[in-house]
């Protein structure tokens, strides 16, 4: 079974998130969404709510298995037993930052392959950045986040429109 990791903090699970997943399940037979984290970042979600949401818009689809990973991307796919470790990329600053991370994981795990899938041109601009801003503002999310991780978050309280 051919089985690939994406990693990433996921705050929260966007549409450009969803569809790079939607692309690798048309490449192998399981896919495992890491909800990682990242001692750098500032998080507005916990990590659980995190991975709640993702696993939310994967509720029906059984190839694909969320959890929340707390260590280094490289010891999660070998205890998976996969070197494929996917990266979702918008523009060249994602590109710069992924292959900088890539050789220095690659130092640590020379079996590793990283897998750059490019998001959708009408993706480029979604991050999870601009959707906490969004939120911030009490500003509409659609269009921005799956459905699933709208009504988590209307659920919460979170949005207003």
């Amino acid at each position: 079974m051919k089985k690939c990791v994406f990693a990433g903090t996921f705050d929260p699970f966007t549409v450009g998130h969803e569809d790079t997943v939607k692309k690798c399940l048309t490449l192998f037979d399981e896919v495992i969404v890491a909800v990682a984290e990242n001692k750098q970042k500032h998080c507005l979600f916990s990590a659980e709510e995190r991975r709640e949401m993702a696993a939310a818009v994967f509720e029906k689809e059984p190839r694909v298995r969320v959890l929340r990973w707390d260590g280094v991307i490289v010891d999660l796919l070998k205890r998976e037993g996969t070197p494929f470790y996917v990266r979702g990329l918008r523009n060249t600053a994602d590109y710069e930052y992924e292959t900088a991370d890539f050789y220095a994981s690659r130092d640590i795990d020379p079996s590793l392959v990283a897998l750059y899938i490019p998001a959708e041109q009408r993706h480029l601009h979604i991050s999870s950045t601009l959707v906490k801003n969004c939120i911030a503002f009490c500003k509409p999310v659609d269009g921005y986040v799956p459905a699933a991780v709208r009504e988590y978050l209307f659920k919460r309280g979170m949005l207003h429109v």
